[in-house]
Formats: structure tokens, C-alpha cells, sequence
């Protein structure tokens, strides 16, 4: 049986390559991330294909953001393929709205911190407000788990201050930038390795090249999900 605490995320170009990947990673892998990058490239269908014909679970990564009424549409739509994690900017107004669209399915929000790509300088760049990343993360996932969202999403780093807030209580956290010992770190600046961002509080984490970009893709999610095993 598959161990769900590791998501692989499909970032290829299109759904044929994402099907085949999930094809060659066989049973070892239960959960799939389809994100904004595969939505013009059948991102959708692949969803549903996983989902209804082989039994995946699934988290679509849109990072939406837009008006309340908006965003609560969207997610009502998103909501009728039957998956079971769906990322939105964690920002209230945007959580509340997604959480009516979502509110006859199962469907889980998770809201999004501060991506782990990011750090100070280009939070500067952006005009955001000024502290420590860590602390603005912290402060960004108690807002939107106020606002009714089913869990975070935040980096490996930040994972044990969030799993220590009483509003954290029962809700998921799930960290992407996280990259097994000795791998490229791409474009990820806050990441730890698969064992110590569950450790450290998260729920699942969420790995993608690393796998994808292996040369053995099955070996490299086996080799991650054996260092799950021994925590």
C-alpha cells in the first residue's frame, strides 16, 4: 500500500507525459499534485483520469485569487471532479469564499502562506510588509485557518511553528520545497529533506522533480518513501 504522506507533483508539460509517469510509478505512489503549469495541457482530465480510473488521490494546485464571488464559483465547478485538495491564496476573504464553493463535497482548502520560492528580498520586491519571512508565515496561516481553511500550505521550515498553533488544531499541513539529501534545489530556497519536514509537523510534503527528473523515477520515489518509513 501506497504511503499518501508523499505527493508527487505531476510538473510535466501535458497529461499523456503526467499518465505516464503515474503509470511507471505504479502502486508506490498514491497521490498526485496536478498544478497551474498542466492546465492547458489536460491537467483536468488527468485529475479526473487518476481520480475515477485508477484510484488516486489528488491535489490541484490553482493558488486561486480573485473576488469572493468569483473564487466561490470557481471552486463550486472544481469541486464537482470529486478530488481532495485544492490550493487558494490564503488570504480570508479569499479562504471564506472558497469554503462556500466547496461546502457539499469533500473537498479540502488548503491555504498558501508564502511560496517556498521566495524570500525577503523578493517579498521587498513585491512591497509586502516588512518582517521575517518565518513569522509572516505563521501569521498568514492562523488568518486563513480563522477563516475556516482545512490546512496550509508552508515550507518544511515553518511547519513546526504552525503545527504548535492552537488554530492548527486537527488541519493539514502540506509542504512542498522539500528535496531528499544531495538533490538540486532548483528554484526552492526554503526546503528541508522528506524525514524532517514530516518531523517537524507536516502531513504530507510534496515532491516533484527530484522524481520526475530521475532517471528512475519509481527508485526515487522508493528511496523517499523508505526514509517516510523510518519515522
Amino acid at each position: 500500500m501506497s504511503d499518501d504522506r508523499l505527493i508527487v507533483a505531476l510538473d510535466v508539460p501535458d497529461a499523456v507525459q503526467g499518465l505516464a509517469l503515474a503509470d511507471t510509478l505504479g502502486d508506490s505512489v498514491g497521490f498526485y499534485k496536478i498544478g497551474l503549469g498542466m492546465l492547458t495541457g489536460g491537467g483536468l482530465a488527468l485529475a479526473n483520469e487518476l481520480k475515477q480510473r485508477h484510484g488516486k488521490r489528488v491535489f490541484l494546485d490553482m493558488k486561486l485569487f480573485d473576488i469572493g464571488a468569483t473564487i466561490e464559483n470557481a471552486v463550486r465547478g472544481l469541486a464537482k471532479f470529486d478530488l481532495d485538495f485544492l490550493t487558494v491564496h490564503g488570504d480570508p476573504h479569499v479562504v471564506r469564499a472558497a469554503k462556500q464553493g466547496a461546502a457539499d463535497s469533500d473537498l479540502k482548502i488548503l491555504g498558501v502562506t508564502i511560496l517556498t520560492s521566495l524570500d525577503r528580498g523578493d517579498l521587498n520586491e513585491a512591497m509586502l510588509v516588512a518582517g521575517d519571512v518565518p513569522d509572516l508565515v505563521v501569521e498568514r496561516a492562523v488568518r486563513a485557518l480563522e477563516a475556516g481553511a482545512d490546512g496550509v500550505i508552508a515550507s518544511p521550515r515553518e511547519a513546526e511553528m504552525i503545527r504548535a498553533l492552537p488554530q492548527a488544531k486537527d488541519r493539514l499541513i502540506v509542504t512542498p520545497g522539500v528535496r531528499p539529501p544531495g538533490a538540486d534545489l532548483g528554484d526552492q530556497k526554503r526546503v528541508a529533506t522528506p524525514a524532517s519536514a514530516i518531523t517537524a509537523g507536516a502531513d504530507h510534503i510534496v515532491v516533484g522533480r527530484p522524481v520526475w527528473k530521475s532517471a528512475d523515477p519509481r527508485a526515487a520515489a522508493q528511496a523517499i518513501l523508505d526514509e517516510l518509513s523510518t519515522i
